[in-house]
């Protein structure tokens, strides 16, 4: 199997640099150590730090400043080779959790459409359940447990959770993860924050279930348009879900306290090995 190269470019111009490095190096880690514990994926990632050389082979992740209306997440170049656009803000932590997520997502489905059966859903007062019937359910692995208050840290950097295959299995069984944190604990589980987006056989329209605010609510996006649905989904989905995340204060906090000790470490390191040398 190939191995899948992807690059982190800061197209801001003001991110920090030594974040944006950091956070490609927690990303190689999570694709190396991580994902291929589920998913079929050979991969690494690396930092690019000249957003006008892409050499050729890798995806690109693009940290940008804003993002035009109706877009967000993966795409698909001319050729038909994917790249990811995040929002990038300076001042703060939170990109790197977005930036992860776009990754896995690329990752795990480059063209977008990969589509996986499984049992039917439905919301069921402030929680979604299982129903009758089947739907095709885009596999987009990290949308159902995407909110902050969900994500890990590598090194001091946040990163995305994310669902395993078993998130389709028909029946839960013990000892089985749904999720790599464990957060999910049931196959077609939505947790707060998350969304799970399908095609409902009966309307063979794209559908989804958000839960962005104090229940879940169905959603029916219409017929699905372009070469890729998952970025017919995130024009749709990216900006609303967006705004409804709320940091991870916390882990925010723990991350900066860590890479702060790893900084200290590796000021005393670079010391140490100059004074060998004098």
């Amino acid at each position: 199997m190939s191995v899948i190269q992807v690059g982190l470019v800061d197209k801001t111009g003001k991110l920090d640099p030594h974040l944006v490095q950091d956070t490609a190096a927690a990303l190689n880690v999570q694709v190396m150590r991580d994902l291929p514990q589920f998913w079929n994926v050979s991969a690494t990632v690396r930092y690019l730090s000249d957003p006008k050389r892409i050499p050729v082979g890798v995806w690109p992740v693009f940290l940008v400043p804003s993002l035009p209306p109706g877009e967000g997440g993966v795409h698909l170049d001319k050729n038909n080779q994917p790249y990811s656009l995040v929002i990038g803000t300076p001042g703060s932590d939170d990109w790197t959790i977005d930036a992860s997520h776009e990754t896995l997502e690329m990752l795990v489905d480059p063209a977008g459409n990969r589509l996986q059966s499984s049992r039917a859903i439905e919301i069921n007062g402030k929680s979604v359940t299982d129903a009758a019937g089947e739907f095709q359910y885009l596999v987009e692995a990290c949308d159902p447990c995407e909110a902050n208050q969900f994500a890990y840290s590598i090194n001091g950097i946040g990163v995305s959770d994310f669902i395993t295959p078993h998130f389709y299995d028909p029946v839960a069984t013990a000892g089985t993860r749904y999720s790599f944190g464990g957060h999910i604990e049931r196959p077609r589980q939505l947790l707060p924050g998350g969304y799970i987006s399908f095609v409902n056989p009966q309307s063979e329209e794209m559908e989804q279930i958000l839960w962005l605010g104090a229940k879940p609510e169905l959603r029916n996006l219409g017929p699905a348009t372009g070469n890729s649905l998952r970025a017919f989904v995130d024009g749709r989905t990216y900006e609303q879900s967006t705004k409804a995340k709320k940091p991870n204060k916390s882990l925010t906090a723990w991350n900066k306290a860590h890479r702060e000790r790893l900084e200290a470490v590796a000021g005393r390191r670079a010391a140490a090995y100059a004074a060998s040398k004098g």
